[in-house]
């Protein structure tokens, strides 16, 4: 369901070819002839770093490689790992060295528009991969349906309150990071589930707070301090991703609460498999990233070759107010009974996700 940010549109055609952008260099607001569109060149990747998500140092980078590769198109991925100074560095020279087209991840729209607009003002075409950087105005967005995301959080923690017969439950949010846009959507997603049992009293809400750059260290303060805050009268977490439920987690585990609060995440990573076999996890939200990556990797080659895309849905920037062609995935909620799909789909393998003492728990699950 798409609501408020992203409307689903007919299929559009965007003419990837004799597109013309403005430079703002120095104010000037001549027309600077786009790069490529003919072959030539190469297609530049930006991700972001190598702790918030396993993601990011593993799966994008293989699965756009593959993408690319098969394609007989040249392409270079780079890690910021964590680092905007970094970001933009790699951006810099990215655009010096002849990309034609520039896909970034953003680590913060600050970076990111940095980026996007260096990219624009030498005549590069950009897609926005995975997160939409604010007031950047890139040409297209891929990701997925993040305020989906949210609602599936939502739904999964009161399907395991419910399951646990809990009564007007205290529910406590741990965010993802206030830099990311998607951390926004993920929010309106599950307030959009938990907001009315809110109002009409069925559920009472607690602390509510952000986790700065999506660190572990940093959610494990922050929720100790909840816990703390609140004399452990907590009794269901909203945890963004599945490192922010970790951080939780563990504190749970320090205060012999785990297996008793639901807590949610997303990423599907093996640790939060493990940790909904285990009981300690509720659930998680899978996002086949072959999918996005494919979904990019295509758009970027059409771009590449001055081919012609189709979008089928667009994205309010909220800051700008410009709407931005957006492809959009779909997300797939996982509880305990849907860990083995994960694995079949070979995002996941047995392997890692039963190794050592969640053997067992596989066993019980039907996972071999």
């Amino acid at each position: 369901m798409r609501r408020k940010l992203v409307a689903l549109t007919t299929a559009v055609l965007f003419t990837l070819t004799g597109t013309a952008a403005c430079s703002d260099d120095d104010g000037d607001a001549k027309a600077v002839p786009t790069r490529g569109g003919d072959g030539t060149g190469k297609v530049g990747v930006i991700l972001p770093d190598t702790t918030t998500s396993q993601r990011w140092g593993s799966d994008d980078p293989k699965l756009l490689k593959a993408a690319f590769d098969a394609a007989k198109v040249p392409v270079e991925i780079d890690n910021a790992q964590g680092n905007p100074d970094t970001f933009k560095t790699i951006g810099d020279r990215m655009i010096a060295d002849g990309v034609t087209v520039l896909m970034i991840v953003n680590l913060d729209a600050g970076s990111g528009k940095y980026v996007l607009d260096k990219a624009r003002s030498n005549g590069v075409r950009t897609i926005d991969y995975d997160r939409l950087t604010l007031n950047g105005g890139a040409d297209y967005y891929v990701s997925f349906n993040n305020e989906e995301v949210g609602q599936l959080q939502g739904k999964g923690l009161v399907s395991c309150l419910s399951a646990e017969g809990v009564k007007t439950p205290r529910i406590v949010y741990l965010n993802g990071a206030p830099t990311d846009n998607n951390a926004s959507q993920y929010k309106q997603g599950y307030d959009s589930v938990l907001g009315p049992k809110f109002d009409d009293g069925s559920y009472l809400k607690g602390p509510d707070q952000s986790v700065a750059g999506w660190k572990r260290e940093e959610a494990v303060t922050v929720f100790r301090e909840m816990f703390n805050q609140t004399g452990g009268r907590i009794d269901g977490v909203v945890a963004a991703n599945d490192t922010v439920a970790s951080a939780a987690i563990e504190i749970l585990k320090e205060r012999k609460r785990n297996g008793e609060v639901p807590v949610t995440g997303q990423d599907a990573e093996v640790q939060a498999l493990q940790n909904i076999l285990t009981g300690d996890q509720c659930m998680t939200v899978y996002k086949p990233i072959k999918r996005e990556a494919d979904a990019a990797a295509k758009l970027a080659i059409g771009l590449f070759r001055g081919d012609k895309a189709v979008a089928d849905a667009r994205v309010k920037d909220t800051e700008s107010g410009a709407y931005v062609p957006a492809v959009l995935e779909s997300p797939i909620q996982i509880m305990k009974k849907d860990v083995a799909s994960v694995i079949a789909d070979g995002f996941a393998t047995s392997k890692a996700v039963c190794s050592g003492r969640f053997a067992v728990a596989c066993t019980r699950a039907g996972i071999g």
